[in-house]
């Protein structure tokens, strides 16, 4: 995990600024490099659904800062899903049920939404300085490997983005997926990625 000392303010800027301008960027998160932009700007989210070339009915992850950022993109958060995080100690997406206040292309057909608070402190302090949540969908052509290191990033993706982190930004990023687990309003759990 990044420590404070590690995190590039001026790396973080120059994102948010792209963000703010509706532009998509290729960052190293908590796991693997995403592609990202502004998760409540429908036109950024489907810039980088023809990025990906995958179709807007497979929905994106999406990254906040906190607990209570959440509480800003769904309508109620379960019980089990505040239990799953501050018992967790490796990436988690979870799957919310009502999301609300986000790009409607980013929210699944049954009005879930994918989220996860990255354990990375460059990304906490990107989305913390964005004030709003950031698609993180891994940096490749849907149906292609994901890359876990910046040097397995094909051109295809590196030259359709506005901003590319420094590449030394991925320390620390486990290289993996995360976990996904979808959480009901009831205390239903579902795995969906372990």
């Amino acid at each position: 995990m990044n420590t404070e000392t590690d995190i590039d303010i001026e790396e973080i800027k120059a994102a948010v600024e792209v963000l703010k301008a509706g532009g998509i960027i290729l960052y190293p998160t908590d796991t693997v490099w995403g592609i990202g932009c502004d998760a409540t700007n429908p036109d950024a989210v489907a810039k980088v659904y023809e990025i990906k070339r995958r179709e807007d009915s497979k929905s994106l992850i999406t990254l906040v800062s906190d607990i209570d950022m959440i509480g800003k993109y769904v309508k109620t958060i379960p019980e089990m899903a505040i239990n799953l995080i501050e018992v967790n100690d490796k990436p988690m997406t979870i799957i919310y049920p009502n999301a609300m206040n986000l790009a409607p292309n980013l929210v699944a057909g049954d009005g879930s939404v994918a989220i996860r608070i990255p354990m990375s402190e460059f990304c906490r302090e990107l989305v913390r300085r964005f004030r709003k949540p950031i698609v993180s969908t891994s940096a490749n052509i849907s149906g292609e490997a994901t890359p876990a290191l910046y040097e397995e990033i094909s051109l295809d993706i590196i030259n359709a983005v506005d901003w590319v982190a420094d590449p030394y930004l991925e320390e620390g990023a486990t290289g993996k997926s995360s976990q996904i687990i979808k959480v009901g309003l009831k205390g239903e759990v579902e795995i969906i990625r372990a």
